[in-house]
């Protein structure tokens, strides 16, 4: 049996207590009023925010076109209170759906291996069933988040102003209204309810089933798993990309995509499989599974290399539709990443994220070394961080966007979350399955 190293629990209590703080400071530190912003503003480089104080003091003196001006200024401060209050939402929502579908890919390759009856990964299945443990707390959060965001009262979700839908209003937006039958807060939240249940209950199952089948005498269970499975990943690829259209895609509700389910599921794919790949080097070095060999992890490494080029395929395919399918409405979503301040980060995570991979894990000895495959993990987690970041924060935050004490409190407290609840499922049962089909073809697996 696994045994909670003090020292790593420790760790992640410090990293849950440091993020608590770090949270509290982004929201104590965001703006309250315009001149709270102003105020941001006149320290912001090159003189730039003392420009714009005394551009607007001149023009109160020239009249009703002044006045104008006044007002178009005061709807820009406006606008950028909302962001910078954001700010820290926005931070907090990056890092919990990261480590939330680390959660909920582990899930789903766990899944896949039942439905495909793999005979390889049988020894790894207890490593992603203390992941998994992760799916409940982590819903948790994500329901809390979209729970306050349903009372919008942060203008996080900008489709829930009910302005667009008042015919009398000046913001009243025919599209949005076009869309309401589907962006509408009562039918998003059930969905999101759905959602979570679903993929909840399938875990549930799932493990429980896995430690029954440890005392069976026959295959019952096992064949109760691979049924269950293979529904399972019927309902998680229907309900994924509709997640990725609510949670994610809504937040720019002009914007749409058909491809975007599948590019976020890519990001979350290979993020999670670099994490199994990472807790079982970790376990193993320990002393623990001692029937993982260096084939285990060869083929954990050739889905980090082959996903990371799947991820890369769909960051381009998206762009190129718009050039070659003639979607116009796709470049709501590309013009700030590709021509705002969004660009170094938009086209550098294609260093991390496959540049990277593509040079260290192409050579198939590499994929056997384990410090080769943590040093590339670490870079895939951060490039898919950045990934996540990429998608969110334009749309919340704007160009007030920074990296600073909120974004890695955020991830600290949650990294933290998930080692504790993690390292903590994997004491609650043996390391080593028992009673599956395959259990030897996984002891004695050669590539």
């Amino acid at each position: 049996m696994y045994s909670f190293s003090k020292k790593l629990k420790l760790s992640a209590i410090i990293f849950m207590i440091t993020g608590v703080l770090g949270i509290a400071y982004g929201f104590y530190s965001a703006p309250s009023t315009i001149a709270d912003v102003q105020e941001i503003m006149m320290h912001q480089e090159n003189g730039h925010s003392e420009a714009q104080v005394s551009n607007t003091n001149e023009h109160i003196e020239k009249g009703e076109e002044a006045n104008n001006e006044h007002n178009n200024e005061n709807e820009h401060l406006t606008h950028a209170l909302h962001a910078l209050q954001n700010r820290p939402y926005s931070a907090v929502f990056i890092a919990m759906f990261f480590f939330f579908m680390i959660a909920l890919g582990t899930l789903v390759f766990y899944a896949i291996q039942y439905a495909s009856q793999a005979g390889w990964s049988i020894v790894l299945f207890r490593v992603m069933e203390g992941i998994t443990a992760y799916l409940l707390p982590g819903s948790l959060f994500i329901l809390a988040f979209l729970i306050i965001s349903a009372a919008n009262g942060h203008h996080y979700y900008v489709w829930m102003t009910p302005d667009f839908y008042n015919p009398q209003s000046e913001h009243y937006d025919e599209i949005l209204v076009g869309k309401s039958w589907w962006l509408n807060t009562p039918f998003w939240m059930i969905r999101s309810f759905i959602y979570l249940l679903g993929w909840n209950f399938y875990r549930y199952y799932a493990v429980k089933k896995s430690l029954a089948q440890d005392a069976s005498k026959d295959l019952t269970y096992y064949k109760k798993s691979m049924k269950a499975s293979i529904y399972f990943l019927i309902f998680f690829f229907v309900t994924e990309s509709m997640m990725s259209w609510d949670w994610i895609m809504s937040l720019t509700p002009h914007w749409q995509s058909t491809l975007f389910g599948w590019y976020v599921f890519s990001s979350m794919f290979v993020s999670a499989i670099t994490v199994i790949a990472m807790v079982t080097i970790y376990l193993r070095s320990r002393g623990f599974l001692p029937k993982v060999n260096d084939s285990h992890l060869h083929d954990l490494a050739k889905f980090m290399f082959g996903f990371s080029i799947f991820w890369t395929y769909l960051w381009f395919s998206q762009f190129m539709l718009i050039w070659y399918a003639n979607m116009p409405e796709e470049t709501a979503y590309f013009i700030p990443r590709l021509l705002g301040n969004y660009q170094l980060l938009f086209i550098g995570m294609l260093l991390p994220n496959f540049v990277f991979p593509i040079l260290v894990l192409m050579n198939s000895d590499y994929k056997r070394i384990p410090w080769f495959i943590i040093s590339t993990g670490i870079i895939i987690l951060i490039g898919h961080y950045v990934d996540i970041f990429v998608m969110i924060t334009p749309a919340t935050v704007g160009d007030h966007w920074n990296i600073g004490i909120p974004e890695i409190g955020s991830i600290l407290f949650f990294l933290g979350l998930f080692i504790y609840v993690v390292f903590t499922a994997l004491t609650k049962s043996p390391l080593l399955v028992k009673g599956n089909p395959f259990l030897k073809e996984s002891e004695h697996f050669h590539y």
